[in-house]
């Protein structure tokens, strides 16, 4: 080989090299353009619990963030195995950085529609108990009121029998 082809390989691998961390550092850009926006989770404007939790959940939704990840991953891989990057601690630390990301909104993700699916049948247990309370309630009042009744008529026939008793003396 001559002088000169060594040289264009070298230009040649370099262009490589170049573009290769191009397409990770782009691929990153693009994953975290696709994770939600920090006011999405944490701004509302649901009426009620099961609202807010279903709002959560679908602004809590990756994307294709993890796709773009695997693209950079990929390349980044590539370039490593090649010996193409001068320094990629950066790419690393960012791709490592974005894995935790997507995990944490994956995991919020999961916690919140487990949440959401056991909402509407706690609010029906809950309303089942607050029925049968104030049937309870309800029932109270009428056995109250037997009690006083006989309460009155214990006191009548005690009157009575006092009436009676003096009557006798």
């Amino acid at each position: 080989m001559s002088q000169a082809t060594l040289g264009d390989d070298e230009e040649l691998f370099g262009e490589a090299a170049s573009e290769m961390r191009e397409d990770v550092e782009s691929s990153l850009a693009q994953a975290w353009n696709e994770l939600p926006a920090a006011d999405d989770v944490w701004e509302t404007d649901a009426e009620n619990a099961l609202g807010v939790l279903n709002g959560l959940k679908s602004a809590l939704d990756a994307g294709d963030a993890e796709a773009h990840l695997r693209d950079a991953k990929k390349w980044y891989t590539m370039g490593q195995r090649a010996d193409a990057f001068e320094d990629a601690d950066d790419l690393e630390a960012e791709i490592e950085s974005l894995e935790e990301t997507i995990a944490d909104v994956s995991a919020a993700g999961e916690q919140v529609g487990d949440l959401a699916s056991t909402i509407p049948s706690l609010r029906g247990a809950l309303q089942e108990a607050e029925a049968e309370n104030e049937d309870d309630e309800e029932e109270a009042p009428a056995a109250t009121d037997e009690s006083d009744e006989k309460d009155a008529e214990q006191t009548a026939a005690d009157d009575e029998t006092e009436a009676s008793e003096e009557s006798e003396e």
